[in-house]
């Protein structure tokens, strides 16, 4: 069909490449004829679009150039900030505009803390793995002084200690009983070891046996803090409240701004009024 009777001067060909059915028309003596009508191939990553008959040849390039995306990027930084500007008022969008500049400094902020942590659990894994080396060494040696009958007093003293200090408390009773035996020093070191056999037994549930060791501690040793403390925790342990605090007090005797005992003091007093205010 006819679509106009006057040509166009200057037009002689024109030919669009789409991702819709490929049409070729050509100008004839006025009139426009479907040459070839077929589906065009998969797009391709850049088409081009040519306009025949001007002077020059225009190209449009569907693939995104880097100075398109950035001003595609700039673009939608600007719609979200005035979305948020639409939806919070005209003062969010100063606001929005400094929480964007700080989204790098804030992440860095995080990341250094995780390292922080990080570095802080290493240095605490290599820490007890060194400590628990020496402790191992140190056990091994005092061992074999013990198996080949050269060990004193003191070698089974601190091989109790070692093994109070790996948890191992059966093995360390029976080295500082061996210890408080064979002891040929002072009588107030000796008071060292009744508290370190005390503390054993405590930690074995035998506070029992743990009271009277302290007690052998304190009467060789009046003025030893530690062995109040641990006295006064033995008798909590009982829920002995009064015999707690009587031992608290008497370690803030020697000792005034002693943390443990302080803090203990105030426990075992809350606990004594809360009991006299029940019985009322």
């Amino acid at each position: 069909d006819s679509l106009s009777s006057h040509p166009q001067p200057g037009l002689n060909t024109a030919i669009l490449a789409s991702a819709a059915p490929q049409v070729e028309m050509a100008l004839s003596g006025g009139h426009i004829r479907a040459l070839q009508t077929s589906r065009p191939a998969a797009p391709r990553a850049s088409q081009v679009v040519q306009v025949r008959g001007c002077s020059s040849i225009c190209s449009l390039r569907t693939q995104p150039t880097r100075s398109g995306l950035r001003s595609h990027l700039q673009l939608a930084h600007r719609q979200r900030a005035s979305l948020v500007t639409a939806q919070f008022g005209s003062g969010a969008g100063p606001l929005f505009e400094i929480s964007d500049g700080f989204e790098t400094p804030i992440q860095l902020a995080y990341l250094l803390t995780l390292l922080g942590f990080l570095a802080g659990g290493a240095f605490l894994v290599v820490r007890q793995v060194l400590v628990r080396r020496e402790l191992d060494e140190a056990a091994k040696a005092l061992g074999e002084r013990i198996r080949t009958g050269e060990a004193s007093c003191e070698d089974y003293f601190e091989l109790g200690v070692v093994l109070t200090r790996k948890k191992l408390y059966t093995q360390a009773t029976k080295n500082l009983e061996r210890a408080k035996k064979l002891w040929d020093g002072e009588e107030t070191e000796l008071a060292q070891v009744h508290n370190a056999l005390g503390f054993c037994y405590f930690m074995m549930d035998r506070s029992d046996l743990a009271i009277p060791e302290y007690k052998m501690a304190l009467a060789q040793q009046p003025g030893y803090v530690t062995a109040w403390n641990n006295m006064g925790d033995a008798h909590e342990s009982n829920k002995a409240w009064g015999e707690a605090l009587a031992a608290y007090q008497e370690a803030l005797s020697y000792a005034p701004s002693n943390e443990v005992a302080l803090q203990r003091s105030a426990y075992c007093k809350n606990k004594i009024d809360s009991r006299a205010t029940s019985n009322l």
